[in-house]
């Protein structure tokens, strides 16, 4: 499943699956998220059979989208589980995932996560700087548990991706130079509870081209035979998330070269992969209503009710969603479609050709299932959306619309 293939026109309606959304829309409000259980499940299969030749370790990543009901859609699925922080390991906690297939990566982990990290055994923890890995060794000899630990190296490669989720440059923050990897495998050599068992990098997000991955993992490899001649038994070759999406129509990476390159013979490493955007992106929607339509000077404005809190990535990366209509039939138009929240940054598109739309019309943010209610706020006390799971003909409620009561929870008045 490509595109928007999960959310089809059907007799004029844009449908998920056997649902149309202005029913959704009607019932659960707006704004609000759909997913479609079927496109996460066809998404994670499409890759599992690209890559059967590697039969990699599948770890899908939280930061896409963290939502229980997708979490446990995927684990059904075979998934394991890439985290970048504590409250991720606690939501994986709740679904009762395998920790032998977890990794844990980030720059920042504090000692508490790492302690969380330990007790729960997980297959890898990935590791970025010195101090970082110093850190890990005198906690896991504190608590008497063996860390199994793998080395995330900068590779230097450019993504050719946005400057913000490009990862896999010297000037980016993530990642450890190779110029320091000797330092590393003699804190490894000097603490018996670190027991190194890869090598993994991560070169960013949202990559159509695979060519930089196949340059990565070439640096990887070399790297990785060092280190083994080193007499350290690495077990796996992490290669991190990155694969794209279309959200204009851009043609998708091409899956089938990027596995014959990692089909290497001979070497034992075992592949982790760590897709996210790539599994749930085209497989959820924003939907939103147009509350006025206002004109400056020629210029046309669609005030919806969804807003730079509700899905940050157009104001933060400039990224662009195509917006389609509920019910077909309008023309397009070039026009910004612009939230309530007071500031100027605060719109969905901008310049771009979205529906002729009227007060009370439906709208679709397309592509929004990754990086979307993840980076929500309650900005402007706005209270977080609503997320819909849709499952063939019915659909659920996932997550509540917050209240105005949970704006305040947690706070005093003195």
């Amino acid at each position: 499943m490509t595109g928007f293939d999960a959310f089809p026109y059907d007799n004029g309606e844009l449908i998920c699956e056997g649902t149309p959304l202005s029913r959704i829309a009607r019932r659960a409000g707006t704004p609000c998220y759909v997913y479609s259980r079927r496109a996460v499940r066809d998404r994670y299969h499409r890759l599992e059979s690209a890559f059967a030749n590697v039969d990699p370790l599948i770890c899908y990543s939280l930061k896409a989208n963290d939502n229980l009901s997708l979490l446990r859609i995927l684990q059904e699925e075979g998934s394991g589980f890439d985290v970048v922080s504590g409250g991720e390991l606690f939501r994986l906690r709740q679904i009762g995932a395998d920790p032998a297939r977890i990794v844990f990566s980030g720059v920042g982990k504090t000692v508490q996560e790492m302690e969380m990290a330990l007790e729960w055994g997980l297959f890898s923890i990935n590791v970025e700087s010195r101090q970082e890995l110093e850190t890990l060794a005198r906690v896991s000899r504190r608590m008497g548990r063996e860390a199994r630990v793998a080395i995330r190296i900068n590779p230097d490669v450019d993504a050719r991706t946005h400057p913000y989720i490009a990862t896999g440059l010297h000037r980016h923050k993530f990642g450890v130079e190779t110029g320091q990897i000797d330092d590393l495998l003699k804190i490894v050599e000097d603490s018996a509870e670190i027991r190194l068992v890869g090598l993994g990098y991560h070169i960013g997000s949202q990559i159509l081209d695979v060519q930089p991955f196949l340059d990565a993992f070439g640096k990887l490899r070399e790297w990785a035979d060092r280190v083994r001649d080193r007499g350290f038994p690495l077990e796996h070759l992490d290669l991190g998330g990155g694969l794209g999406i279309s959200y204009q129509g851009e043609t998708g990476p091409d899956l089938q070269r990027y596995a014959e390159a990692l089909a290497q013979p001979g070497d034992g490493y075992r592949i982790v992969m760590e897709p996210g955007r790539y599994l749930v992106g085209n497989s959820g929607v924003l939907l939103t209503r147009v509350l006025y339509r206002k004109t400056n000077r020629g210029k046309v404005f669609l005030v919806v009710d969804a807003a730079m809190n509700d899905l940050l990535r157009p104001s933060l990366y400039g990224a662009r969603h195509q917006i389609l209509p509920v019910r077909s039939g309008r023309s397009r138009i070039q026009a910004d479609v612009v939230g309530p929240v007071c500031e100027s940054g605060d719109f969905l598109a901008r310049g771009q050709q979205v529906p002729d739309a009227r007060p009370g019309d439906l709208l679709a943010v397309m592509s929004a299932g990754a990086y979307g209610f993840v980076l929500s706020s309650n900005y402007n006390s706005r209270r977080r959306a609503a997320e819909i799971l849709v499952d063939g003909e019915g659909w659920r409620t996932i997550r509540v619309r917050e209240s105005y009561d949970d704006l305040i929870r947690g706070e005093s008045v003195p």
